[in-house]
């Protein structure tokens, strides 16, 4: 018995002989698209607005498509078809610098930052910083970013993008300081920028004896995923905030913890 392979004769037979194959490549792309998306929204904090409108167009065009099947509207289908482009140019060259902000945003985004990421020595810096601003009573509000991307707030602020170390943490915060108001964040081992306003919470419940640079910390906790450290001007007390959640007065070894711990540095054996 003699056994004849035979070979699709055009491109199109080739496409459906992998039919099967196609449309699990096709689901596989759109799924990967649809969680770029979604993590690019959220790992930029994508603006409200853009976030608004891609809800708005995504509802219109799944409920034009509808009517348009359900009720045959070839009229109505003709006339999308030609306004379509027009409108979709208008909402680019109308929104442009959202799109813009937005891109340049997704470079930021760390799943992009660690491929080129250096060694981290934050920990000591910072624990040495906030040892001797909590000795000396002088207030302090660091955000460490992580996943979620801190941009918006850089924006707002005075940009330093400097190496961090402890003596420049201080004489951002020394009391006469210009930069001295406001929040520093910190990218990796750098200090991006300074004098940056964080959003305020507005908890009921909060105790009434945190001032603005806690309730600062932790609105900033609870909008976005970023570690916020905390000096009390009037304590001295070091706090830390984190997923929506604020530790009031904790000790130097506390907050080593902590700081390993959000920025999954293993802790080195003393």
């Amino acid at each position: 018995m003699t056994f004849v392979a035979t070979l699709p004769q055009s491109a199109e037979e080739l496409v459906e002989s992998f039919g099967p194959l196609n449309m699990v490549v096709e689901v596989a792309i759109f799924a990967a698209l649809f969680y770029v998306a979604l993590r690019f929204l959220w790992a930029t904090r994508g603006s409200t607005l853009l976030k608004g409108l891609g809800v708005l167009l995504g509802c219109s065009v799944v409920g034009v498509t509808v009517l348009i099947k359900v009720f045959q509207l070839d009229r109505v289908a003709w006339l999308v078809d030609q306004l379509a482009p027009s409108f979709f140019v208008g909402l680019i060259v109308v929104f442009h610098p959202e799109i813009r902000r937005a891109i340049v945003q997704l470079g930021d985004v760390r799943i992009f930052r660690t491929f080129f990421r250096r060694e981290v020595k934050i920990v000591p810096r910072l624990l040495r910083a906030l040892s001797r601003l909590s000795k000396e009573r002088i207030g302090a509000l660091i955000a460490i970013e992580r996943e979620a991307s801190l941009s918006e707030l850089i924006e707002n602020g005075i940009t330093i993008d400097a190496e961090l170390n402890s003596y420049l943490i201080e004489s951002i915060f020394y009391p006469k300081s210009a930069l001295h108001d406001g929040g520093v964040v910190v990218r990796d081992d750098r200090i991006v920028a300074a004098s940056c306003l964080f959003p305020l919470s507005q908890d009921p419940d909060l105790d009434k004896r945190f001032g603005t640079r806690h309730r600062a910390a932790l609105g900033l906790a609870e909008n976005t995923d970023a570690l916020v450290l905390v000096v009390s001007e009037e304590t001295g007390k070091i706090s830390t905030a984190s997923g929506g959640k604020l530790d009031f007065d904790l000790t130097l070894e506390q907050l080593e913890e902590r700081l390993h711990e959000a920025l999954g540095i293993e802790k080195q054996p003393a």
